[in-house]
């Protein structure tokens, strides 16, 4: 999205920030800003390293989702596969076939870049990309050691249903099943073209 002159009104300044907590996963910190009227003010932040989500599609047009239980939430969900980044700078599409392969044991032979989102921009500096998966093979499964599902296919029509009545509810799966829906629909050229290759510049300005 253009710049525009009236976002120097709004604009916070990072001025310090200390450590409150560090985990695996993530790392919390205390930031003190510069609001835009020159007041200073706290904001507690979220630093992530970032994360990898797949929409893998079969010949027959089925997307495979994976079944977790989300203890944070107490809910079981229906979501597209995903895992974060092992570490700061660590390649997307890497991630992405690696875990693809982890939890339902499908390689790609073909990958389109979707999008390249924030998930709570709020307080979390995670990024998400999100990938379209096609031509399937099926390998093996392997889940690290702490991590449990299991997966089914379902037709990606249904998916997209499934969306629109809030039966999957995960942000990052609902995005990349609209977005691959649509990218399918409208596709008039093959998967594999110029130009629809997950490392070309198409739909995610880099």
């Amino acid at each position: 999205m253009a710049y525009d002159n009236r976002d120097e009104n709004i604009k916070e300044t990072y001025l310090s920030g200390e450590d409150i907590y560090k985990g695996a996963i993530m790392h919390v910190q205390k930031w003190e800003v510069a609001l835009p009227d020159g007041r200073k003010a706290a904001r507690e932040i979220v630093l992530h390293h970032g994360a990898a989500a797949i929409v893998p599609i079969d010949e027959r047009g089925y997307i495979t989702l994976v079944r977790q239980h989300r203890v944070a939430i107490d809910e079981f969900t229906w979501e597209i596969p995903a895992g974060k980044l092992d570490y700061a700078g660590e390649d997307p599409l890497s991630c992405a076939k690696r875990e693809l392969e982890e939890e339902t044991g499908y390689k790609a032979g073909n990958w389109l870049k979707l999008a390249h989102v924030v998930s709570t921009p709020g307080y979390c500096t995670e990024r998400i990309s999100l990938y379209l998966a096609t031509e399937l093979t099926k390998s093996e499964a392997h889940l690290d050691e702490d991590e449990f599902l299991y997966c089914k296919s379902i037709p990606l029509a249904q998916a997209v249903s499934d969306v629109l009545t809030g039966k999957i509810i995960d942000l990052k799966s609902c995005l990349g099943i609209i977005m691959a829906e649509r990218m399918l629909r409208d596709l008039t050229v093959p998967l594999n073209a110029p130009g629809f290759l997950a490392d070309s510049s198409y739909m995610h300005g880099r």
